[in-house]
């Protein structure tokens, strides 16, 4: 069954909808009738940071002088959680918004050292 939840955020109020039969999905409060929005404890950018802190991660990774990428780009879906905020998909078409982060490195060369 498809629930709504809403967060807060900067810039006003995030509504998603979400399947309460995922694992995980808790009812934390109910606002109007039956069917009304379910409001999440927290911030929708706090929900974001669980998946901010992996695409850091993850670039420092593929950083790496061995591989010495000259672009490099993460794509992976979000999927959205009352209980557990937002969380790396397990597939980009399940989840609820698609993250594409693309990092290019500029180079200036000066006589034969190349700097990034």
């Amino acid at each position: 069954m498809n629930e709504l939840v809403r967060w807060e955020s900067d810039e006003g109020p995030v509504v998603v909808e979400v399947d309460s039969r995922d694992p995980g999905f808790r009812s934390v409060s109910r606002r109007g009738e039956a069917g009304g929005i379910h409001e999440v404890e927290g911030r929708f950018e706090s929900a974001l940071n669980n998946v901010r802190g992996a695409a850091m991660s993850a670039l420092r990774t593929f950083r790496d002088r061995a591989l010495d990428p000259e672009t490099i780009e993460l794509e992976f879906g979000v999927k959205l959680s009352a209980e557990a905020g937002a969380v790396i998909a397990k597939t980009a078409t399940e989840g609820h918004l698609t993250v594409k982060l693309t990092w290019s490195r500029q180079e200036e060369v000066q006589g034969d050292e190349r700097r990034p």
